[in-house]
This record gives C-alpha cells, structure tokens and sequence, in this order.
C-alpha cells in the first residue's frame, strides 16, 4: 500500500537521499521492544521493503516522500556503523500463490469483507465505491491487510505469515471480529442517535 512520509531527521534524510539517487528501496520495520533512538532496540524479523515514488523538497532540507510497499524480507543482522541502521536482509516473498485451495480459502473471507466494507461504507456516511473484491486470493488478501484498523502487532502478525493459506485464514477471523464489532457499534448509535462513528481518515 502506499505510504506518506515526512523526512527531517539528518539520519533518514541521509538515507532516503541516497536511496532517490540509486533508485534503491529501504526497509520498514516495527519495532518489537524498545524505542526507535535507542541502540537496543529489538526489531521483528519480517519487515516490508518500500520504493519511493515521488519527491517534494521543501525548505531546510526536509523532504515530502510518497512510497510503495513492495516485498517482504527476512532479517539476519543489523549493521549499526551508520546514523541509520542497515539490515542484511533476503526477500521472503509469500508462499502458496499458485496452490489452488487458496480459492475455497478465500471464500468465506470474500463474504464477510465484502460484509465489513458495507457496514463501514454505512458506519463512516462516506461515498466510496469498491465494486467488486479481487478475485486472485493473493490480491484479496493485500486488501484485506490494507482495509483492517488494526494494531501494530496484529498487522505484524500478517506481515509474518509465511504461506497465503494461512494469511487468509487469520484474515477471516479478524474480519469477522472487526464485523461483529463493527455490528455492534452500529447498533449503539442507531439506538443512541449518534452522529458519524467514523471517518477514513
């Protein structure tokens, strides 16, 4: 998915900069304990690498960046002999693509995100279209990623699934929690005559 950028530390404007010239991605991690200033920070393994797509300099040397999600990888180290920390890192893309169960898989997911988006559609008073769910399990289950409001921890948790198969199976049952809950919320402000529960933004 996309995702919007604002660099000003020395650090990642140093990285990001070298990163523009050679056309090269960079690394987005969460981190698993500790805080992003500190040398013992613990990162999780899986991470996403991201591509930047457009460029806006802007005065004192800050910088407006659009990026793109691209592939996952594997970490094996951590080089930290630069004001940023450099991973040597090997892709990990997303096992079980071309296994046709992922289909039957993919089925009831398809049913009950097509359920959630309605309901959110109904939740949020927004105008957004989504005329039809991907059919490919792969691209259904990027959505699914993309749309849920989860917590850091649990997207890390799909980042970390290793075959699609499972990544959609974990995906069901979140959708379906966020659904029910969603069910309920709506219910709450039906009865309560509640304004608009939630914005996109």
């Amino acid at each position: 998915m996309n995702l919007p950028l604002h660099i000003f530390e020395p650090r990642y404007r140093l990285m990001i900069g070298g990163c523009i010239e050679t056309h090269h991605p960079f690394g987005v991690v969460l981190i698993q304990e500790g805080k992003e200033v500190a040398p013992e920070a613990r990162l999780y393994q899986i991470g996403t690498s991201a591509y930047v797509t457009q460029v806006e300099r802007l005065s004192d040397y800050r910088i407006n960046i659009q990026t793109i999600g691209y592939q996952r990888f594997k970490i094996h180290a951590i080089q930290r002999h630069k004001p940023h920390l450099i991973g040597l890192v090997e892709d990990a893309p997303l096992a079980g693509e071309d296994n046709p169960a992922n289909a039957v898989v993919a089925q009831p997911l398809t049913r009950t995100l097509q359920t959630y988006l309605a309901m959110l559609k109904q939740a949020s008073d927004e105008t957004f279209t989504l005329e039809t769910i991907p059919d490919r399990p792969m691209a259904l289950a990027f959505l699914a990623a993309i749309v849920l409001p989860l917590p850091n921890h649990e997207k890390q948790a799909l980042l970390s699934c290793d075959n699609l198969g499972d990544l959609l199976r974990l995906e069901y049952a979140l959708v379906r929690r966020e659904t029910l809950l969603l069910k309920h919320m709506l219910e709450h402000s039906q009865r309560e005559g509640d304004a608009e529960l939630f914005s996109f933004n």
